[in-house]
């Protein structure tokens, strides 16, 4: 079978193992980033790397522009999750009916392998775009966006586009993020006589009752294109054996952003819940740690002129050029806080991202090479 360059491409970078190395196993994103810098340089392409963490930097591409005070900002993550679960081989990038499998084909090495060819394209046409091109390639988008955090210090620039598996669909809204970790301390006893305690479980399962109750509350103030806030307790720790009282319990919640609402906004909510819990129940002991994660949403105007020339070339494509909203938060976010106007944009699907099996349809590969082609030619 000959293989297109962007499906060559493909392959050799779900071959290559980029799992975070903040999980189990993961060597990180240091092979990847060294397999990209080469085929740049050997394009005649500028390219640097800018360190994130020792071993795992950020790699940057970069195509003049006849204008260089204007820029554009192609961005996607060379790291993935675990390969925990998965039921094929998740390095052997197979092909089957038009789709390539591996850990990663989806999320995100797709897009990224999209976005290489069509700057590489580009710079073989001879044609100067009217800005600045830079294409970034960031660590770390799977665990705590440091990659892009970095890579945003000082930077300036007109637009950026985000690959993320969004189907070919212009994404100007993503759901923010937050979670953090509530603990109850209660008081150990023996069993046997348990009003010598104080039950941390039993204050823990008020706590959770009053969040399934703010859950619905959530569920009734829709967003137009992302839909409601969510709110889910996704872990619970608590007790020592059976025949204790348990002095601790603790949980992990995700709560899930709209534009417009802020950290420090949604976590004084949660604290004023806890205190009218406390005032109800005064040998309820509960506590909010600092947050684990946190990411406001992204919400980029309709009207922007990156929204409005992501919309025309999809148009002019024969694709859904109505701009969307989806779920899931991503490094769009940190470049729109920079005063980016920021738009998510892949193949794949976000329901093969971090699956069992996970694949790319090798069409909408090729189309998302001339998506990202036609903006950076025509953005000015």
């Amino acid at each position: 079978m000959t293989l297109s360059p962007v499906t060559q491409t493909l392959a050799e970078l779900v071959r290559i193992n980029s799992v975070n190395s903040s999980y189990e196993g993961g060597p990180g994103e240091r092979e990847v980033a060294s397999w990209i810098r080469r085929f740049f340089e050997q394009r005649g392409i500028e390219v640097w790397e800018q360190e994130v963490f020792p071993g795992r930097p950020n790699v940057i591409a970069r195509l003049p522009g006849r204008d260089p005070s204007r820029r554009v900002i192609l961005e996607a993550h060379m790291d993935t999750v675990s390969v925990k679960g998965m039921s094929i081989p998740p390095f052997e990038p197979r092909i089957e009916e038009g789709k390539m499998y591996g850990r990663g084909s989806s999320d995100t090495k797709a897009g990224l392998a999209a976005m290489m060819h069509a700057v590489a394209a580009l710079r073989e046409s001879g044609q100067q775009p009217p800005c600045e091109v830079w294409l970034a390639a960031v660590v770390d988008e799977e665990f705590s966006f440091r990659g892009v955090v970095k890579l945003c210090e000082g930077l300036t620039a007109q637009a950026a586009l985000v690959a993320e598996p969004t189907g070919l669909r212009a994404v100007i809204a993503c759901k923010g993020v937050l979670r953090w970790r509530i603990v109850v301390r209660g008081k150990a006893a023996h069993s046997g006589k348990p009003h010598l305690g104080v039950n941390a479980i039993t204050h823990m399962a008020r706590i959770v009752l009053a969040l399934e109750e703010e859950q619905r509350r959530l569920a009734r103030h829709v967003h137009r294109l992302l839909g409601p806030a969510t709110l889910n307790v996704g872990v619970i720790q608590g007790g020592v054996q059976v025949n204790f009282v348990p002095d601790t319990c603790a949980i992990e919640i995700d709560r899930r952003l709209l534009p417009g609402e802020t950290v420090a906004g949604v976590l004084a909510h949660y604290q004023g819940m806890l205190d009218a819990l406390r005032a109800e129940h005064p040998t309820l002991d509960a506590f909010m740690e600092p947050p684990m994660l946190t990411d406001e949403a992204l919400e980029t105007p309709a009207e922007s002129a990156a929204a409005k020339l992501a919309s025309t070339v999809l148009c002019e494509m024969g694709l859904d050029s109505d701009v969307c909203g989806v779920p899931f938060s991503c490094d769009a976010s940190k470049l729109s806080r920079q005063g980016v106007p920021s738009l998510v944009f892949g193949p794949g699907s976000i329901d093969q991202a971090h699956a069992a099996v996970e694949f790319v349809d090798l069409a909408e590969v090729e189309r998302a090479v001339e998506f990202y082609r036609s903006f950076i030619e025509r953005f000015a």
